[in-house]
């Protein structure tokens, strides 16, 4: 009977959203009728074409911000067409002065709000969720994602194929997609109805943001103000392969004696390594991916974090083609499911879908190991090998009811050899009225350690059962906002295949904010109070802490915020420890030669995780992109951490750890880049102010240099060089590895 309930009140809750989805669909103005192309559309930016003549138009559009809905400042006009295999979209957007136009040469995914350019949201499914976002800048480069309303997460990781073209004019300038509908997911249906929000972003004394459809202030929803556009007719039922084979080649000089960085280096064998990623569309709103020794050498390294006095594991963005499909489905608001947790997959199998308003997804793995596994704990996490091999089963099954929704999660690593983690539970969103919703989770987990005490004590075997649960409570007006949220993780809890590096603990958190549009350099002002304590499972504070901020946007891009901790209590070491300091962040994009420069910081009395103490500290990080050209792009990133404390015998500087990444990128055309990478990540310590040995000097670097060719994302050819070094106690930096390699990819496609 609870059953029953539940489900009428998520359909109940359905019924009240459907409401309020309508209504937003309504002000988007009258549905767009497509029609079939009057002729051919080459793909040149130009749209005289004949092919662009009757075609569906859009040319109101909204400024959002900073202005509220206001009539747009410069003219945007949008036209849709389709044929027998394509959707075309033209774009013409005006300008006043063509000369400020931002219009650099980028990597792909790196269309940014530093530049012109156009975001098209596209709601094949029609269910007001979720949006593929196909962007172009004036040069005809694309940036593709996919943006789930459930949590605003816009994820630029994924990739589509289709086409762009672009052109500066004496107007302004014009862009055109053609889209494959074999790209698209979309229900099995004579006749379609889709959505279609389009974005133009023009940076100039503001970073204007300029709508297709009015976004009110107090919407908790974006997709749902996608306009309706319908006539799209017996469409290919896209049945679509692709797959795409690729070779390696690399030469190494390593070590001659293993480990020891200091023994001069000697060249290996040449090795090779072949393999391939498939995608096969039985459907249009289904997909199976299939991978055989994925090779991810093109992914670029990760920008390094400082992880000296941090309590817990750090995260990194997943970047490996094969994982991103439908990776909304796997963002719940426990983080069970991280794919960098499977480090060497030698095979990989996944199918992705929806049928009617349920979707699903389910990917099956083989793991060779490596890499490192985050032992969870209430006051810090520690890291263990991940010296074996392990079998994956990850699914989601998510129900829509209106644009609420409940679904279930599995999670299942099999370690060969022995040992196991199953993690399993529902989770949901209810949404009623414009500005509220509620998000829940509950998971449990199962877990065998493996019987490696050699690799750390506590796996000996042992079995662990125990759970995690979330719920939280988002409210949004035009003049304030709510977000309260409740965590209860149990001891045992473990996600072997997911990022939850912390465990054992009750959390209470609520943020509270006033919210303000003033005319002038500033345009919307946001003071706030943060309130959060957090105990462990027998009642220990571990966490308690009251700050107020305030955040801000204004002109050229400006955001930032600043937060005052005063007596912010955190437990470590069984101590219960005190810390003040002040916490900053500001961001702004002058102009398109220094088209961006931040800093992040916070200065106080900071706690010594390490050896459970207070002291002085600060810790700041530069971000800045410069373009000299449009066709060249500098980024340097760098990050200085450090901590002064005090013992009864002596006193001073405990540590200062540091990173600097310098990235410079040439790039010839939308298809051809050189990549120079320089980046650098060291630690001074003072091992007298340690309670534990610890070395005086540690640290890494790496030069690299890459030519970059990609038809498409899948059609590739990479030549590259690397050369990687340690930093000893001595303070000598030896070479550890120097790479040439070589990869070809293509992508077949049928």
């Amino acid at each position: 009977m609870r059953r029953g309930l539940a489900i009428a009140l998520l359909a109940a809750a359905g019924e009240i959203l459907d409401a309020a989805v309508l209504r937003a669909a309504d002000e988007a103005g009258p549905p767009l009728q497509l029609t079939r192309a009057a002729g051919p559309i080459t793909l040149d930016g130009d749209l005289s074409d004949p092919g662009w003549k009757d075609a569906a138009k859009i040319d109101t559009f909204y400024e959002t911000s900073p202005g509220d809905n206001l009539p747009a400042r410069v003219k945007t006009t949008v036209w849709l067409t389709y044929d027998e295999r394509y959707l075309y979209i033209g774009v013409k957007c005006d300008d006043p002065d063509p000369s400020k136009i931002r219009a650099p040469f980028v990597e792909r995914d790196q269309v940014l709000g530093t530049d012109d350019n156009i975001a098209i949201f596209l709601d094949t499914r029609n269910d007001h969720r979720s949006a593929m976002e196909l962007r172009v800048n004036p040069r005809g480069i694309q940036g593709d994602a996919s943006y789930n309303d459930a949590n605003g997460n816009e994820d630029f990781s994924p990739d589509f194929f289709y086409d762009t073209a672009a052109k500066i004019t004496p107007e302004g300038w014009n862009a055109e997609y053609r889209i494959p509908f074999s790209s698209l997911r979309f229900p099995k249906a004579a006749v379609q109805t889709w959505g279609i929000l389009v974005w133009r972003n023009y940076p100039r004394e503001f970073r204007y943001a300029f709508h297709s459809s009015r976004i009110p202030r107090d919407s908790s929803c974006w997709i749902c103000h996608t306009r309706k556009v319908t006539g799209l007719a017996n469409l290919p039922s896209s049945h679509h392969l692709v797959a795409a084979p690729y070779a390696t080649a690399q030469e190494r000089e390593e070590p001659r004696i293993p480990q020891d960085v200091s023994s001069p280096l000697r060249y290996q064998p040449l090795k090779g390594q072949v393999g391939i990623d498939a995608k096969w569309n039985p459907t249009a709103d289904s997909a199976l991916d299939a991978t055989i020794n994925p090779d991810f050498s093109q992914i670029e390294a990760d920008v390094p974090q400082i992880s000296t006095n941090q309590r817990f594991a750090l995260f990194y963005p997943e970047k490996r083609p094969f994982f991103l499909e439908g990776i909304d489905l796997f963002d719940t608001p426990v983080q069970a499911v991280y794919t960098r947790t499977i480090t060497a997959p030698q095979w990989g199998v996944r199918g992705t879908g929806k049928v009617g308003s349920s979707a699903y997804t389910l990917l099956v793995t083989e793991d060779r190991g490596g890499g490192l596994v985050t032992l969870p704990g209430p006051t810090a996490s520690d890291f263990a090998p991940q010296d074996y091999k392990s079998r994956l089963a990850v699914g989601r099954l998510r129900q829509d009811f209106g644009s609420s929704f409940a679904g279930l999660l599995l999670t299942d690593r099999e370690v060969l050899g022995g040992g196991h983690n199953r993690v399993l539970g529902p989770d949901f969103q209810w949404r009623f009225g414009a500005g509220d919703t509620v998000t829940g989770q509950y998971l449990y987990s199962d877990t065998q350690t493996p019987n490696r005490p050699a690799l750390v004590s506590s796996w000996d075997g042992r079995h662990l059962a125990s759970h995690a649960a979330i719920v939280n409570w988002n409210h949004l007006s035009k003049t304030y906002d709510a977000f309260v949220q409740v965590k209860d993780y149990g001891d045992d809890f473990r996600a072997d295949t997911g990022f939850v590096p912390q465990v054992g603990f009750r959390d209470y958190f609520g943020n509270f904010g006033y919210r303000s549009f003033p005319e002038g350099w500033l345009r919307f002002v946001r003071p706030y109070v943060t309130v959060e304590e957090q105990f462990d499972t027998v009642g220990r504070p571990l966490l308690r802490t009251v700050f107020p901020g305030v955040f801000w946007l204004g002109t050229h891009d400006l955001v930032g915020f600043i937060e005052p901790h005063v007596d912010e209590q955190i437990r470590t070491q069984d101590l219960l420890l005190t810390q003040r300091y002040l916490s900053f962040f500001v961001q702004i994009d002058p102009n398109r030669y220094l088209s961006r420069i931040g800093l992040t910081g916070q200065a106080g009395k900071t706690i010594d995780f390490a050896n459970g103490r207070v002291g002085d500290g600060a810790s700041l990080t530069l971000n800045t992109t410069v373009r000299p050209t449009v066709h060249l792009q500098l980024q340097l990133d760098v990050s200085r951490s450090w901590l002064d404390v005090s013992t009864p015998t002596r006193s001073g500087r405990l540590f200062t750890a540091q990173v600097e990444h310098l990235k410079a990128t040439y790039i010839f055309s939308a298809r051809t880049l050189v990549r120079l990478v320089a980046q650098y990540s060291g630690v001074d310590r003072r091992p007298a102010l340690w309670s534990f040995p610890v070395p005086r000097r540690s640290g890494t670097s790496l030069a690299s240099v890459l030519f970059s060719y990609k038809l498409n994302w899948q059609t590739v050819l990479f030549v590259g060089y690397g050369d990687d070094r340690l930093r000893t106690d001595s303070n000598q930096l030896l070479s550890s590895d120097r790479t040439f390699f070589l990869k070809v990819s293509y992508a077949f496609q049928r």
